[in-house]
């Protein structure tokens, strides 16, 4: 199993870029597909990006052309570059991992505050 840890969230005016970055120790990252999600307050959690095993990448509508998943598994890192911050991403950011062959997202972290100030 791995166990994401996020960092990168903070306070940027609308208009700005944020990186969060999630390492997630297990010898078998490179087999997990990894997710980033955000829960707004009042609001359900949402999946923002993802990317495959093999690479297949997917956005949510309102963040396509702003923000950019990556992950380097070599380093066991996955990444989402948020550019163009809007009032309306702020929330709290989880990355999360799902197993080959599983439907559902079963390791999660913490989850790093992003806050877009207007």
């Amino acid at each position: 199993q791995v166990q994401p840890v996020e960092s990168g969230g903070g306070t940027v005016q609308a208009g700005g870029s944020l990186r969060l970055s999630c390492t997630a120790s297990g010898r078998t990252f490179s087999s997990y597909a990894m997710g980033w999600f955000r829960r707004a307050p009042g609001q359900e959690r949402e999946l923002v990006a993802s990317i495959s095993s093999g690479g297949s990448i997917y956005y949510e509508e309102s963040v396509k052309g702003r923000f950019t998943i990556t992950r380097d598994n070599v380093k066991n890192m996955v990444y989402l570059q948020m550019n163009s911050l809007k009032p309306e991403d702020t929330a709290l950011y989880y990355c999360a991992a799902r197993r080959f062959g599983v439907a559902n997202y079963d390791f999660w972290g913490q989850g790093t505050q992003v806050t877009v100030s207007s």
